[in-house]
């Protein structure tokens, strides 16, 4: 496979790309991509970010699902003050902070599912690479060597680190790295019901089949092969807000039960109340996993932070083998960042902005499909809470895509931030390379009449397209009027010269 263009591997993944940019002229600073500038923010507050000229955007995708109670809230920013005052850092071999043990309790408390402990890193990447190494050591510890085979979906993106990425589908992502990955992983389908489901088929069925496919490669590996089971709750950027079909984490809880491999859940993005209930897996009957990893709204931004929360039965096993973590990082529970998250995890409690989210996300939905309905390229609207998608296709019969050289989310995107309003964009939402989507994903903070404005934006484009053509269609309809009168007069003309001419030519008595 020939090597992508930088431009391909830039745009060609999940993330939001600058709008229209620039090319970089000045600076040393090593973008994700070398030949386009991203947009300058001079500032932000609440859901709205100000540009370096002057424009303000409003940030419906709380940058990619991060900003869970909007920007520069003073409570949190007084919060690491404080804590940069007394502690700024320390190393975890030796010494803990305050905040690190409160922010572990807020997050665990009342032994939520049976998690018992907390371990923050940096980002989601590294609560994913410590996830997978945690489950491997799990299974050493009981005596179990032999496990080292790992089973995750397509269509899904778990992070950018060697580990977390060998367990993810993402095209041009990987194309650089192919082979260099964990070589023990593979793939089953996703629970993708809107691209996967059959057209006769039920859910009943469609999830009947999924969970067969498991089993049936849990067999093919060697079920005292496989160290766990690795899936996004909901689905965050690749596939764009896909939510399980019923019944379906509860049968792969069952699977990974009855074979001894480790259920692990990634909720980096769904995570921290996202979907409507703190733990995205809260709404799914049953259903309690070994592993969870949170990440963007744990801190909301103010903080790079990140955690695996740990279930007793993997804690109960490392405490009767080694009795320690064989892993760990500089940063790890960091300070300043664990005072950031905790005072946003105080103010989520305290307001009551899970609730606020899941009764919003009814309002942003019901929004969003009377928007869209008769918008002939939205194929698909879904979404939990304010995790919401729209997935694009050339034709909503058919659900054709739009061919990727296209690149019609990234278009969406620049009109959409051309009106003020900042989406996530995503490719490859089918395939790796075929699909669009965008995301919206507000802060929790948002207010009913901003969800409007959001999506009313699109409203005042639907108005002046409808304004043009029917001053077009106007327009067309006088100048058939004016060729038919023409036509009439023409007609006219012919037939008073003709009777002229046998008027002439006549003879009377």
């Amino acid at each position: 496979m020939a090597p992508a263009r930088n431009d391909e591997l830039f745009n060609s993944g999940h993330e939001p790309v600058a709008v229209k940019p620039k090319p970089i002229t000045q600076g040393r600073l090593m973008h994700r991509s070398l030949v386009q500038q991203p947009s300058m923010v001079k500032s932000a507050e609440g859901i709205n970010l100000r540009l370096a000229g002057g424009q303000t955007v409003i940030d419906a995708c709380g940058g990619a699902a991060v900003a869970l109670i909007g920007h520069a809230n003073e409570e949190v920013i007084e919060a690491m003050a404080a804590q940069a005052r007394k502690v700024s850092y320390v190393h975890t071999q030796a010494y803990t902070t305050q905040p690190a043990e409160e922010l572990a309790d807020a997050v665990l408390s009342g032994n939520r599912h049976g998690l018992e402990r907390a371990f923050f890193v940096c980002s989601g990447s590294e609560a994913v690479e410590s996830a997978l190494k945690l489950a491997r050591q799990y299974h050493f510890e009981r005596g179990q060597p032999q496990r080292l085979h790992l089973i995750a979906r397509r269509q899904a993106y778990h992070g950018n680190t060697m580990g977390a990425m060998s367990v993810s589908t993402v095209g041009a992502r990987k194309v650089p790295y192919e082979g260099f990955c964990y070589p023990h992983v593979s793939h089953v389908s996703p629970a993708y019901a809107y691209r996967c489901q059959r057209r006769a088929e039920s859910e009943a069925a469609f999830t009947a089949r999924l969970l067969a496919e498991l089993e049936a490669e849990f067999q093919r590996v060697g079920p005292d092969r496989v160290v766990a089971f690795i899936a996004e709750t909901v689905v965050g950027a690749t596939a764009g807000c896909v939510a399980p079909p019923r019944g379906y984490l509860g049968g792969v809880r069952d699977i990974c039960t009855r074979h001894g491999a480790l259920l692990i859940l990634d909720e980096v993005m769904c995570g921290t109340g996202r979907t409507g209930t703190f733990f995205a897996f809260e709404q799914e009957e049953g259903v309690v996993p070994d592993i969870v990893t949170v990440a963007k709204g744990l801190g909301g931004g103010y903080g790079p932070i990140a955690g695996v929360l740990v279930h007793e039965g993997v804690v109960d096993a490392l405490r009767s083998g080694s009795r320690a973590f064989n892993h760990g990082h500089t940063y790890q529970a960091h300070p300043v960042a664990c005072a950031a998250a905790l005072a946003v995890q105080k103010i989520i409690r305290r307001d009551g902005l899970v609730e606020r989210c899941a009764r919003l996300g009814g309002e942003l939905g019901r929004l969003l499909r009377e928007e869209l309905e008769s918008c002939r390229t939205a194929g698909d609207v879904r979404g939990r809470g304010l995790f919401w998608a729209v997935e694009f296709v050339k034709d909503k019969g058919t659900r054709e895509t739009f061919e990727p050289a296209q690149r019609f989310g990234l278009r969406i995107q620049e009109r959409a931030f051309e009106k003020g309003v900042a989406l996530y964009p995503g490719a490859g939402t089918v395939d790796g390379t075929r699909g669009d989507h965008v995301l919206i994903a507000p802060p929790f903070t948002t207010t009913e009449e901003q969800l409007g404005q959001i999506c009313r934006k699109r409203k005042r484009r639907k108005r002046r397209k409808r304004k043009r053509k029917k001053k077009k269609k106007k327009k067309k309809k006088k100048k058939k009027k004016k060729r038919k009168r023409k036509k009439k007069k023409k007609k006219k003309k012919k037939k008073k010269k003709k009777k002229k001419r046998y008027t002439r030519g006549k003879t009377w008595d």
